[in-house]
């Protein structure tokens, strides 16, 4: 009699060979002093490292590598902010540089979402901060709009019931008492605005391996100004959400924004294998592989393998691994990176 073949009681576990979670976003923004100044000192972040100038003054490693002019140059900054977010903070110079960020509705448009303890204290430190609060004030409202003044978009809200398959921010003790202060929990999701929202969900569902946990459906949760639109909310590892928001934006800016564009972004994953994940998004349609995996040599990071890599819903993403605990920055602060520690991609902490 031939053995029966017995069913497996654990699902199919899809998506990125050895990814264990997001490890960070990337944003260029018009001044990168006072974006640092403005993580730090106003949201309580920690200024892990800076770097740069990032160039190539003769060849086209810029444009194979990150997908910018030849010519472009780059300073680069790193801030934690929270127990669990990275934060990539790039200002560029290049000579066919756009300076005026997309908008909500654009394609390539994008906002940082955080969770805080209470929203009139945190309005009230953002204020004196700079950040300029978008529409009236509405008694109830579960959401507040803030654009900062170099052009990042943020939101707050105060965290509702958790919910077992979102991803709830918790910080049982606050880093620093600067986060005291704002009653920082956490970031709850970063937001992008796609062409096309269904073929981004099944993008980020069927290669990435993200869990959708909302939608696609109608959201009245957007900025003031902002058309209705579709959303779609997904899970994207054990400690990070992302949510989906359809374009409602035609001709005028179809095109996302470079990386070296002011309201430039990316997304980047940590995994074990940077090859053997490579290889793996290299046989998916529409996926472009910028150049070939590469180890840095030098500078605050050096071991850190990378690779970005285009995608076809327009987002630009990354992924590397780290050689946390012997970076060469951490010689010189005791600030440290968020990484992923032992947590893999579905695990749900």
């Amino acid at each position: 009699m031939r053995n029966a073949v017995m069913p497996s009681s654990a699902p199919e576990l899809v998506g990125l060979p050895t990814a264990r979670a997001v490890d960070h976003y990337g944003f260029t923004v018009s001044r990168l002093d006072e974006a640092v100044a403005f993580f730090t000192d106003v949201l309580g972040g920690e200024l892990c490292y800076r770097e740069g100038p990032v160039e190539d003054s003769r060849g086209d490693w810029m444009t194979r590598k990150l997908g910018v002019h030849p010519r472009a140059r780059a300073h680069v900054a790193l801030v934690r902010l929270g127990p669990r977010t990275n934060l990539e903070l790039f200002e560029y110079t290049a000579p066919d540089q756009v300076v005026s960020a997309p908008g909500p509705n654009d394609v390539g448009g994008h906002h940082l979402a955080l969770a805080v303890a209470d929203l009139d204290v945190a309005e009230e430190r953002l204020r004196r901060g700079a950040a300029v609060r978008l529409g009236p004030t509405v008694p109830d409202a579960p959401r507040r709009w803030y654009l900062t003044p170099w052009g990042i978009l943020l939101s707050l809200s105060e965290p509702g019931r958790p919910d077992g398959r979102i991803f709830s921010p918790t910080l049982p003790q606050y880093a620093n008492p600067v986060q005291r202060s704002l009653g920082l929990i956490g970031t709850e999701y970063v937001s992008y605005t796609v062409a096309d929202l269904d073929a981004a969900t099944a993008f980020f569902t069927d290669v990435l391996g993200a869990e959708l946990v909302q939608g696609p459906q109608d959201t009245e949760e957007r900025p003031p100004g902002a058309e209705p639109s579709r959303r779609a909310l997904l899970r994207t590892g054990p400690t990070a959400n992302c949510e989906l928001v359809q374009s409602t934006t035609t001709a005028l800016r179809s095109r996302p924004p470079r990386n070296s564009d002011v309201g430039g972004h990316h997304l980047a994953f940590y995994v074990d294998d940077v090859d053997a994940a490579a290889a793996y998004l290299g046989r998916h349609q529409g996926v472009e592989l910028m150049g070939e995996p590469e180890t840095i040599a030098r500078g605050p990071i050096a071991g850190d393998r990378w690779l970005y890599f285009r995608t076809p819903v327009g987002i630009q993403m990354e992924i590397i691994n780290m050689p946390d605990g012997s970076l060469p920055y951490e010689s010189l602060t005791s600030a440290r990176r968020a990484t992923p520690g032992t947590l893999r991609w579905h695990d749900r902490p």
